[in-house]
């Protein structure tokens, strides 16, 4: 059973998705600010964790910076519908995902599967499989990521978008395969999200020797990992 932890300071909202997230079998602890969440995350063995953005106190995105300090912990963050601004400034400090809202519990509970699904470490079949592009090795099984040796921290979402894009390096990878096969979920428009992703992986990747960024856009279509 997965354990989620949802910080929401709306009361009958938090109460509303843990009887229905318990129903779909996940197991919830519900807590109604900031710090209190920030407390729990640390302190307790969470598998995820769901922030608003708008709390009382230090609002969620303070308290994923600090979550962000000392924890790799998936986070999905609650936002309200249209605001790009908190939206981008979550993804761009570490949250793996968002939810717009009002949400349905319907919604949140796709987007908790999906990032589950895919930060679960796969069964262990033998030598475990490396995927090597460039200065980057990547152990899928392990969810383990080196860059010249050195270990990267990474998000879940980040891991997955590098490792969708390292397994097709030198090639195009569309953003509808990347949101399919990294975020687990349609692209939707106007969605910026593999582009903060991206943005977050550039900055741990650093450049090639000429200046250039190892990920690639390529205009109209999604990013290209530089083979070197």
């Amino acid at each position: 059973m997965a354990k989620v932890l949802l910080v929401d300071d709306d009361v009958e909202l938090g109460k509303l998705l843990k009887e229905y997230l318990e129903h779909e079998g996940f197991g919830v602890e519900v807590v109604h600010d900031g710090e209190s969440g920030v407390r729990a995350v640390l302190n307790d063995p969470y598998d995820i964790a769901v922030l608003d953005v708008m709390m009382p106190g230090i609002s969620g995105i303070e308290a994923l910076r600090r979550i962000r300090a000392q924890s790799r912990i998936p986070v999905i963050m609650l936002t309200a519908r249209g605001d790009d601004v908190e939206r981008v400034l979550g993804l761009e400090l570490g949250a793996d995902d968002y939810v717009p809202k009002p949400c349905t519990p319907r919604e949140l509970v796709a987007r908790l599967r999906a990032i589950l699904r895919r930060v679960a470490p796969a069964a262990f079949t033998g030598a475990p499989s490396v995927i090597h592009a460039g200065p980057l090795s990547i152990w899928p099984e392990r969810r383990v990521a080196e860059w010249a040796g050195t270990p990267l921290e990474l998000t879940s979402m980040e891991f997955n978008l590098l490792e969708v894009l390292a397994s097709q390096v030198g090639n195009v990878v569309s953003k509808s395969v990347l949101s399919e096969d990294g975020l687990g979920r349609p692209l939707s428009r106007y969605d910026r999200s593999i582009d903060v992703h991206v943005s977050n992986l550039r900055q741990k990747l650093g450049n090639l020797p000429d200046g250039r960024s190892w990920i690639q856009t390529v205009r109209g279509i999604g990013y290209q990992m530089i083979r070197e």
